[in-house]
């Protein structure tokens, strides 16, 4: 009984433990080597590439922080409820799209604001190795979004 009074006593303490700061060169699995980016076969230059680059199978179902650029795809003028996280501006839209295992799919059931499309943002959520795949581009990470933050 002793024993349930402690653990019970520490889960408030857990679920208010920081989320783990998380880079996009983290996402990438140690091994992987790239291969050379070259021009689609079919001659589009804007064609995603590297489809099936991996991901890091250890980061399923964590609590994590991650910075990057906001590509919406789902929402109003004042929330978004869907939108890609992308290592830097204007990736998905004006370049190529990087590899999936370089874009995470971010979902607020309820929305978010994001203040400006230019600006870096902290996205914070429970992380995902299920893929997502749309329009725009093919995603190696999902994660449920708990928090939109600036960049600082």
């Amino acid at each position: 009984m002793r024993m349930l009074m402690v653990v019970l006593g520490l889960l408030p303490m857990l679920a208010m433990a920081e989320a783990k700061d998380l880079y996009w060169e983290d996402m990438v699995p140690k091994d992987y080597v790239a291969p050379e980016q070259s021009i689609s076969h079919d001659g589009d230059s804007m064609a995603q590439m590297n489809l099936d680059a991996p991901v890091v199978a250890e980061l399923d179902g964590q609590e994590v922080r991650i910075p990057g650029f906001v590509v919406p795809l789902e929402g109003d003028d004042q929330k978004l409820t869907e939108f890609l996280l992308v290592p830097y501006f204007g990736a998905c839209i004006h370049v190529p799209p990087p590899p999936p295992n370089q874009i995470v799919y971010v979902k607020f059931a309820e929305g978010t604001p994001v203040e400006s499309l230019y600006d870096a943002v902290w996205i914070t959520g429970k992380l995902s190795t299920k893929g997502w795949s749309g329009d725009i581009a093919t995603v190696g990470y999902s994660l449920q979004g708990i928090k939109v933050e600036p960049y600082e």
